[in-house]
């Protein structure tokens, strides 16, 4: 076998190799959607009446939160459904979580509620307190309580976070499918590009050498 037959060969195997990880890539791709679709779905989740732009922004002005980063898309009485429902609902999530902690977040707050008469330097910024010593208790099991603010907080950063995380996939899903196709055509093109050098070498083979010619 000549090494003209050999390069051949193994462009159409490289052609079909891209093609088959193309396509793999492609039917993982769009799985990867449908998964985080139909999750997404099951969860029945709705935007509420105060998820706009123009709703939110008086929320938020009511609430006295300033410097935050309030949403521009709007899914009130939308279905949560894809990734880019996901990532709107998680960022009025984000804004709701706020507005219930006076514009504290997570690591300003104290994990316990404090007592009346706790010492100010006991206090968080965003109230409560990390010393069990100020913290109240519960009269029926004597454990600190927790404080209900930050609580609150942690609910709606994690609903939030896998919220994100949705979107995330989602890009993902659609980064995979482009690539996909990058590999498809790739093998095509590669497949044709052998394909025209083997009818290239077929058609010199073919042509008749003058008299007394000799092969380069």
């Amino acid at each position: 076998m000549s090494a003209g037959s050999i390069f051949r060969i193994g462009g159409f195997l490289a052609a079909i190799v891209l093609i088959v990880m193309g396509i793999v890539v492609i039917v993982l791709a769009i799985n990867g959607r449908n998964t985080v679709h139909d999750e997404l779905k099951a969860q029945q989740i709705t935007g509420s009446p105060d998820m706009t732009p123009s709703a939110i922004q008086a929320e938020a002005a009511k609430a006295g939160l300033k410097n935050v980063n309030l949403p521009t898309c709007d899914v009130a009485g939308k279905p949560i459904n894809d990734g880019a429902s996901a990532r709107c609902f998680a960022q009025y999530m984000n804004i709701h979580a706020l507005e219930a902690t006076g514009g504290f977040t997570y690591s300003q707050m104290g994990i316990y509620a404090a007592k009346p008469d706790a010492p100010k330097d006991q206090l968080e910024p965003g109230g409560g307190t990390n010393n069990t010593d100020y913290a109240q208790t519960d009269p029926k099991t004597g454990q600190p309580v927790q404080n209900g603010a930050r609580q609150v907080w942690v609910t709606e950063t994690a609903l939030a976070t896998a919220l994100n995380v949705s979107y995330m996939a989602t890009q993902l899903a659609l980064f995979s499918l482009v690539v996909g196709i990058a590999l498809v055509l790739t093998g095509l093109g590669f497949g044709v590009l052998t394909y025209g050098g083997a009818l290239a070498g077929l058609a010199r083979s073919a042509t008749p050498r003058p008299a007394g010619a000799t092969s380069a």
